[in-house]
């Protein structure tokens, strides 16, 4: 598998806050020692600063880089140097770009422009169409052989079963999972938020979530005819949730992702008309989100995936119909989550933190954050107690299309460690 970066020194630094790393069943007041970039101790202490928590740094498997093609929006370095700031130590870029990431070449200059700009370590997928048309598969053994983690037509679902089953059948050639953007295309087509209440008093064209489930259902019944792993991305529907907890009991072997604003939000925002805080999926109702979260605490949904979809202010300057879908997504991941979840308590901090970090890791087969004597030293140091507003000219990114602007947010990264290095630092 492979994850690049920059290449850059490797720190040594001491830090002293109450250690969460729930992999390692760890929840206490530690000082932790990093030297040249690797954890060479961990001492118990009686007491640490109230408000810090130091974690194992979060993994994101669903990020929009923009890189090739759109880089007005976003490109490899202010990607990544978002991702820092959001406290990630690792992530992985989608392959809807301008090209397409279909072919060995384009996968290979993205990797080697990852080698001078990433500020973290960055890995890519592939497509699993020829220009995500879902029309031929593409050249997916050589993509693997290339670096690519795994294979998806997200922004798009491979709508013909038939090349699905073929995609399965490949990707155990190519040993890399694929990740599935669930749609179905004849029921979504034309929608511009959720189909429910709230759509109909506002005389919007309704997307109804059977349009997600029902898609969810058809690729699970197909993984488990090829007995192969899928990867669910960005999950909104209840439907959708019980569908993969039946599939599991039965055993198939499907990880699933939630995104932040789907598990603290619902289309009661939609009200405003705000062209931020239309995504795709549409944020859904509240029996959904909380459908949502019922599956992150008991391991239905795996992973927290922010989605990250910058668009160019011009693309979000115009009415709620005409605006793209997508919001961007890595810099307020935690805040969201810590004041929405966390602090109300509909979930703990240590589900939260554990599906931000080894979930998606183990989703995509890569490496788990430890804070464990031995390992690099993958960190994020977290103020639960920290307030701070949403603005445009807080963002690193270059895009500022945030479904969060304006709020006040509570919890915040103080500090990212990513492969031995300091890469932020408030």
């Amino acid at each position: 598998m492979t994850l690049v970066s920059r290449n850059g020194r490797r720190d040594s630094l001491v830090l002293r806050a109450r250690l969460v790393d729930p992999v390692g069943g760890v929840d206490g007041p530690a000082v932790v020692t990093v030297e040249d970039g690797v954890i060479t101790a961990v001492e118990h202490v009686a007491t640490a600063p109230a408000s810090l928590v130091l974690a194992p740094a979060f993994v994101d498997p669903h990020v929009h880089l923009r890189t090739p093609g759109r880089e007005d929006e976003e490109t490899i370095a202010s990607g990544t140097e978002a991702a820092a700031a959001g406290g990630y130590c690792a992530i992985v870029a989608l392959p809807n770009t301008d090209p397409v990431v279909d072919t060995a070449s384009v996968l290979h200059a993205l990797v080697e422009r990852a080698r001078d700009e990433a500020v973290v370590p960055t890995g890519f997928t592939a497509a699993i169409s020829k220009g995500q048309r879902g029309e031929e598969l593409a050249e997916m053994a050589e993509l693997a052989e290339a670096g690519a983690l795994a294979f998806t037509d997200d922004g798009r679902p491979v709508a013909s079963a038939g090349l699905l089953r073929r995609a399965l059948a490949y990707s155990a050639v190519a040993d890399r999972p694929l990740a599935l953007h669930c749609e179905e295309p004849t029921l979504s087509c034309g929608g511009h938020m959720h189909e429910g209440a709230v759509s109909a008093r506002l005389g919007l064209a309704g997307w109804p979530s059977i349009a997600e489930s029902v898609m969810v259902e058809r690729d699970l019944a197909l993984a488990a005819f090829e007995d192969r792993p899928i990867h669910l991305q960005h999950l909104s529907a209840r439907a959708s949730v019980e569908a993969v907890r039946r599939a599991r009991a039965a055993g198939v072997a499907a990880s699933a992702e939630a995104s932040p604003h789907h598990l603290c939000a619902t289309d009661e925002r939609v009200r405003s008309l705000d062209p931020n805080v239309k995504m795709n999926p549409p944020l859904r109702a509240e029996d959904d989100r909380r459908a949502l979260v019922e599956g992150l605490l008991d391991g239905t949904i795996d992973c927290i995936a922010t989605d990250h979809a910058p668009h160019a202010r011009h693309e979000k300057d115009t009415t709620f119909e005409e605006a793209p879908f997508g919001v961007t997504g890595l810099e307020t991941a935690f805040g969201a989550l810590n004041t929405y979840l966390v602090r109300t308590g509909e979930a703990p901090l240590e589900v939260v933190l554990e599906r931000l970090s080894a979930g998606p890791a183990r989703a995509l087969g890569l490496p788990v954050p430890r804070i464990a004597v031995g390992e690099p030293a993958n960190l994020v140091l977290l103020d639960l107690e920290a307030e701070w507003v949403v603005t445009e000219d807080g963002f690193r990114s270059r895009s500022v299309n945030s479904w969060l602007l304006g709020e006040r947010l509570t919890g915040t990264v103080v500090k990212t460690v990513a492969a031995g290095s300091v890469v932020y630092a408030a």
